[in-house]
């Protein structure tokens, strides 16, 4: 069945109203009609299963049966602060990282970054399209949430929030073995939010490390390969996913 995201004031009582490029969609791509099933989901955890009551060149009205929820979400919310990649490895970490259940993604300055975006404008065209890359992502792999690509913001404002979350974890080349990582882990599993931190390129520096230590951020290994900052999100993120799937 096939599968849309309204806005929650798209949706009254059992009437939900259908705008925008999906109108397009609807009609001309999948040709689908009056009378035929879809499901519509308002991007925060709940599915609603309808049938098309009207279709116009504008917009679609259908009509809502039954509710559920969308069952897809982890019991934890997982905020990943990614070190800004070089050209389009951001793309990629955000695209998986939604396909594998993160809850937002925050696009972090850290010292050994390279990319810098200091016009407003076009870190404001980035953050569309990276938005418009985690919505694909969301719709492809049924999320029930669409997450959010923050702005840009300091390594030193990462910690600060992450300081506030139930757990916070950042793989590191010369943190402590697998042991200790495992154990990290296990004290995940019963959290409600998850800051998890991922270098750029050149990893991060050690005066980082520290300040996240001092901030209860926990290095972590990930094993005795180097991993790219492209893999090393995805990794944990995995982990994760094998921790706190229900």
């Amino acid at each position: 069945m096939h599968r849309f995201y309204v806005e929650t004031n798209q949706i009254q009582g059992e009437t939900v109203r259908i705008t925008g490029p999906d109108v397009n969609h609807i009609r001309n791509v999948l040709r689908m009609k009056q009378g035929d099933e879809l499901i519509i989901c308002n991007g925060q955890g709940k599915d609603c299963y309808c049938i098309i009551n009207k279709i116009s060149e504008y917009e679609i009205i259908a009509e809502v049966k039954e509710y559920s929820d969308t069952g897809t979400e982890l019991k934890a919310k997982i905020t990943l602060f990614q070190g800004l990649p070089k050209k389009d490895k951001m793309e990629l970490v955000i695209q998986k990282a939604v396909e594998l259940g993160v809850y937002e993604i925050v696009p972090v300055m850290t010292k050994r970054v390279i990319v810098k975006l200091e016009d407003k404008k076009k870190e404001e065209k980035k953050l569309e399209r990276w938005q418009t890359i985690a919505e694909s992502a969301a719709k492809q792999s049924g999320r029930g949430i669409i997450p959010r690509i923050r702005p840009v913001i300091s390594y030193m404002e990462a910690i600060s929030e992450a300081n506030k979350m139930d757990k916070g974890i950042i793989p590191y080349e010369n943190a402590e073995g697998m042991h200790y990582t495992k154990e990290v882990l296990d004290q995940c599993s019963n959290c409600s939010t998850i800051g998890v931190f991922i270098g750029p390129e050149g990893g991060f520096e050690e005066s980082e490390i520290i300040l996240a230590k001092e901030n209860g951020i926990l290095p972590i290994t990930l094993g005795r390969r180097i991993l790219r900052t492209e893999t090393a999100g995805l990794a944990i993120l995995s982990m994760l996913v094998y921790l706190l799937e229900d």
